[in-house]
């Protein structure tokens, strides 16, 4: 087995090395003066099940062209099989047409992955389950639920929980985490969004007075839903209230608007790296899915059950 990384999200990659004890093959992933991709691998891959690790995170169309060109270059040395590692699939929010001439932009990625030599993808909270129809290949969808879930009870256990979906669409989302959180009860979050990053809060669905809440979401872009629920939440008498999401990818002020909200922290994974604002903010906290990813890539190696994780 090897482990390649491309450069999105190094540190990630190197803890899921960690893990598996395993060190990341010496593969040089750089750009020619006009920024074209390049890429060498300086190991023999030939007939290796080989596992590349590279979220499509922003800039997402400079980290998809990495994972499309090693993968490329892998299927060209004629490694024996090629499992793309995805914890972020960028592009995931266009999975439909929400209006006459927009794109299935979700697809056309899928495509381009299959075409480019992927034999298998692993990815992590696919913003959308039909995701993994697009693919013609093998995808496993892990959940961030049990990390998630471990954490609010370490630190949260104490308290009258409620979990709050923001949407309508986040319900089942809610409803698995509540499941794990000893069948907490749960209320929504009704909104309407009048244009894409601007959403209005509307009202809330179920009585969170005295609650403490937990807010969970998939992905967090400009934070400006999360934000007005846990003042909405706060207004209707929450105690307090945690936003926990799988995809930090806080674009532009989003940082600067949790900081500024009414939420108590805001909690994401490592699926992207944390950037400077993340790191500095004393409301963002980030925990890792490395031991997560790691045994998932240690079972499809192994060939057993990679389901069996979330039982």
């Amino acid at each position: 087995m090897k482990l390649i990384s491309g450069n999105s999200n190094l540190p990630l990659a190197r803890a899921i090395a960690d893990y598996l004890e395993l060190p990341l093959a010496d593969t040089s992933v750089r750009r020619f003066a006009d920024e074209e991709v390049f890429v060498e691998i300086h190991e023999n891959v030939r007939g290796q099940d080989v596992f590349v690790i590279q979220p499509t995170n922003y800039p997402a169309n400079d980290n998809l062209m990495e994972l499309l060109i090693i993968t490329d270059a892998l299927r060209r040395a004629s490694a024996k099989r090629i499992t793309a590692v995805i914890p972020y699939f960028g592009y995931a929010r266009q999975d439909r047409k929400p209006g006459p001439r927009t794109p299935i932009s979700a697809k056309l990625v899928a495509n381009l992955i299959t075409t480019s030599g992927a034999d298998r993808v692993l990815a992590i909270d696919l913003h959308a389950g039909q995701i993994q129809g697009f693919f013609d290949i093998p995808t496993d969808n892990l959940y961030a639920a049990p990390v998630m879930s471990a954490d609010i009870q370490a630190r949260f256990g104490d308290r009258n929980l409620m979990v709050v979906s923001p949407d309508v669409g986040g319900v089942v989302r809610a409803r698995a985490l509540a499941k794990r959180l000893d069948n907490a009860p749960l209320a929504i979050v009704d909104k309407r969004r009048e244009r894409a990053g601007e959403s209005e809060v509307m009202n809330i669905i179920g009585d969170v007075s005295g609650r403490f809440c937990i807010l969970i979401d998939d992905i967090v872009d400009s934070a400006g839903t999360l934000c007005n629920a846990a003042a909405a939440l706060k207004a209707q008498g929450a105690e307090g209230v945690v936003a926990y999401c799988t995809h930090g990818v806080l674009s532009g002020g989003a940082v600067a608007r949790v900081n500024a909200s009414e939420l108590t922290e805001l909690v994401i994974t490592d699926s992207i790296m944390p950037t400077d604002a993340v790191n500095d903010s004393d409301k963002v906290r980030a925990l890792t899915v490395a031991p997560l990813l790691g045994e998932a890539i240690k079972r499809i190696a192994d060939e057993t059950s990679v389901s069996s994780l979330f039982d």
